[in-house]
């Protein structure tokens, strides 16, 4: 059974930091495509970043989080980090972890087999 567990959520002020994080289980963590997706009220889902497991390929951003967020991976502990800094109250939104078999890193919410629970982030301005 796969298990996507994210925490490090909560509430922060305009241009603090937080650092989510997302523990798997039930899969080769290895072999798998991590990204992190988010979702504001009234919202879709929308990519925020990805990440590969092969080495020498560089992380996935969407362009409202370059140079502000960073992805990263730790493979001895199953675990998909996502580094947020200078938050904004427009980041406001659930943050989802998600996983996919395979080195692509993919930007659509359909292309991922499996999802955390999501963890809120709320800026205040």
């Amino acid at each position: 059974q796969v298990q996507l567990d994210e925490s490090g959520g909560g509430l922060v002020q305009a241009g603090g930091s937080l650092r989510l994080s997302c523990a798997a289980s039930g899969v080769i963590f290895s072999t798998y495509s991590m990204g992190w997706f988010r979702q504001a009220p009234g919202k879709e889902r929308d990519f925020v970043a990805g990440i590969t497991w092969t080495s020498g390929r560089s992380p996935n951003y969407a362009d409202y989080v370059k140079g502000r967020f960073t992805i990263s991976r730790d493979n001895a502990k199953n675990t998909v980090y996502l580094q947020m800094n200078n938050l904004k109250p427009e980041d406001t939104a659930v943050y989802y972890c998600a996983a996919r078999p395979g080195a692509r890193v993919l930007k659509q919410d359909r292309d991922y087999d499996y999802w955390g629970q999501g963890t809120q982030v709320t800026v205040s301005s």
